[in-house]
């Protein structure tokens, strides 16, 4: 890390506010930090509350092993698991737990990974074109861009980077690869910029940024992992228990959002004037909508910009 940005735990005080209810409800609680990254969320937690059992999951090893350093002091009510969070139910079990009081997930990239130049999340610094946030798995965003069908690269581009300029930046890559396999971030940056319309790069920031974050979701299946993890979260939750979800693009928040919208919506017919008892809804939202970053927090983490933050809780078995 190279990055001071990289130790800000984004959104971590509202976040704390959000599960202490559940927390402090329990008699052994249990959260699971879904995304421990660096740790900062889960050493708030643990420190505030002295009988809580965390129980971290993060794909990164290299995150596992810093965040394992820092939590050193909490190492009796820390418990730690090398998964992606979509395995959240399998971690919970193999850690002795059927129900648990909380759950958090940070989604997206993590500033760890981002300052970290070598790991190719960056279009800004030159490095292999990996994009991996597990770096045991064998799919890289190079294998991605070298060996997919132009047709999967645009449906990819477009879907997952909302780029308008796709099949032009495709056409790009695929002229390139051609020549010799594209394995640099800085030389895929400059493909894409060239391939993009002048009039158009002149606003919204490097033109690489829609690629590139394409590129890593289709290389760590992001969505999908997001799509089967949360419903997983919230069939553990004990009643009164609450996730917490804070997502930083449209794509991860839309996930979340309609998720949420079905799960605390009744399943009784609306022609009915009272309450089905096994149609009612078994969560509530306990945020209206999405939370921000206040003004403060801005200023003191540019990268909190984006994030959307969304809670909700268990209020039925």
């Amino acid at each position: 890390m190279t990055s001071n940005i990289a130790h800000v735990s984004v959104m971590r005080d509202r976040c704390i506010d959000l599960l202490t209810p559940a927390i402090t409800a329990a008699t052994h609680p249990v959260v699971v930090d879904a995304t421990l990254g660096f740790g900062g969320h889960t050493e708030a937690l643990l420190t505030k509350f002295p009988h809580l059992t965390v129980i971290g999951i993060d794909r990164d090893t290299d995150a596992l092993a810093a965040a394992t350093a820092r939590l050193a002091p909490f190492s009796d009510r820390l418990l730690t698991s090398h998964a992606t969070f979509d395995a959240i139910a399998d971690v919970v079990a193999s850690h002795g737990f059927t129900k648990i009081d909380g759950a958090l997930f940070d989604l997206g990239v993590s500033s760890m990974q981002l300052d970290q130049s070598e790991r190719g999340f960056s279009y800004s610094q030159d490095a292999p074109l990996d994009m991996r946030m597990d770096r045991t798995q064998s799919l890289t965003a190079a294998e991605i861009v070298n060996t997919y069908a132009p047709g999967q690269l645009v449906k990819i581009l477009r879907t997952y980077g909302e780029e308008k300029f796709a099949t032009r930046v495709v056409e790009s890559i695929v002229k390139a690869r051609a020549i010799a396999p594209l394995n640099s971030t800085s030389h895929l940056a400059a493909l894409v910029k060239d391939a993009i319309p002048a009039a158009t790069r002149r606003t919204g920031g490097n033109p690489a940024k829609r690629t590139f974050q394409a590129l890593r979701i289709e290389t760590n299946d992001e969505l999908g992992a997001i799509t089967r993890a949360l419903p997983a979260a919230l069939s553990l939750l004990n009643v009164g228990a609450r996730l917490v979800v804070m997502s930083f693009q449209s794509l991860e928040d839309r996930i979340v959002k309609e998720l949420f919208i079905a799960s605390t919506t009744s399943g009784t017919p609306r022609n009915l004037p009272f309450e089905l008892p096994e149609f009612a809804a078994k969560f509530s939202l306990v945020v209206r909508g999405s939370e921000t970053p206040t003004e403060q927090e801005l200023n003191e983490n540019p990268r909190s910009a984006s994030v959307r933050l969304r809670a909700i809780e268990r209020i039925a078995a």
